[in-house]
C-alpha cells in the first residue's frame, strides 16, 4: 500500500492495546471483515481511520460487503476507501466518518466491475 503515504497504520499489537482485545479477537475482526487489513512491509496493518471512539467503525463491515459484491479485491477496496473519490468530494472513509454511509455504498455499487 505504498501508494497511500498519508495513511496512519495500526499493527495488530497497536489494535490489541487500542481496542482492549486479545490478538485472536483482533484477527477475528479482520476475518469477519469488521476491519480490513493490508500487509505493509510484511506486517498486517489497519488504517487508523477504520477505528472510531475505540471501536471498529460500524459502517465499515457492510461497506466491505458491498465492495466485495461489486468485484473489489481487498487491496482494491482498501485503496478505494482511502483515496479521494470525485463523486463524494472526499475519500470514502472520510464520507463514512461523516455519516454518509448510503451515499458511499451507492457509489461503490455503481463502480462495480
Amino acid at each position: 500500500m505504498s501508494e497511500l503515504p498519508d495513511v496512519k497504520w495500526l499493527t495488530i499489537p497497536d489494535l490489541t492495546e487500542l481496542l482492549g482485545l486479545k490478538v485472536s479477537q483482533v484477527r477475528r475482526l479482520i476475518e469477519d471483515r469488521a476491519l480490513l487489513a493490508s500487509r505493509v512491509d510484511g506486517v498486517w496493518r489497519v488504517p487508523a481511520d477504520f477505528i472510531v471512539d475505540g471501536e471498529p467503525m460500524s459502517e465499515l463491515k457492510g461497506t466491505l460487503v458491498v465492495l466485495g459484491d461489486s468485484g473489489f479485491s481487498d487491496e482494491e477496496a482498501m485503496t478505494w476507501l482511502l483515496t479521494p473519490e470525485d463523486s463524494l468530494g472526499v475519500s470514502p472513509i472520510d464520507a463514512l466518518r461523516a455519516g454518509r454511509k448510503a451515499e458511499v455504498r451507492r457509489v461503490a455499487q455503481a463502480l462495480g466491475f
